[in-house]
C-alpha cells in the first residue's frame, strides 16, 4: 500500500504575525474543550439515528424503541446523553415523555454534516 505525502514547510520558519493573530483569534482552551466534547456525542450512530427520527418530530422512548428495532433501555440511556448535553428537550403529557430536538442549531448541525458528506 502507497502512503500518501503530507506537503509540509521546506524552510523552518516560524511566521510570527500570522501565530500571533491566530492566538488571539483562538477560543479559550475549556470552550474547545466543551465543543470537543459535543462532536463525541455526534460519534455515535445510535444517537445519530434517533436525532434524525426526532428531525421528523416528537416521539416517546417506545416509538423510538421501535423504530430503532432496540430496547427502552438503550433508548432511554442514549437519550440521557443527548439530554444532558442539552441536545434534545422532552414534554411529559400524563405517564409519557415525548422528546424532540433541543433548537435550530441541532436541526443545522445534522443538516449541515449530511451536507458535507454527500459532496
Amino acid at each position: 500500500m502507497e502512503r500518501e505525502v503530507i506537503p509540509c514547510c521546506q524552510e523552518d520558519r516560524v511566521h510570527v504575525d500570522a501565530v500571533d493573530q491566530v492566538r488571539a483569534l483562538l477560543p479559550p482552551d475549556e470552550e474547545l474543550y466543551d465543543l470537543a466534547e459535543l462532536f463525541k456525542i455526534f460519534g455515535d450512530s445510535t444517537r445519530i439515528k434517533i436525532l434524525y427520527a426526532l428531525l421528523e418530530g416528537e416521539l416517546c422512548v417506545c416509538d423510538i424503541a421501535k423504530l430503532m428495532e432496540v430496547t427502552q433501555s438503550a433508548v432511554s440511556h442514549q437519550l440521557r446523553v443527548l439530554k444532558s448535553s442539552k441536545l434534545v428537550k422532552f414534554r411529559r403529557e400524563g405517564k409519557t415523555v415525548y422528546y424532540s430536538l433541543a433548537d435550530e442549531h441541532v436541526v443545522r448541525i445534522l443538516s449541515q454534516g449530511m451536507e458535507h458528506i454527500e459532496e
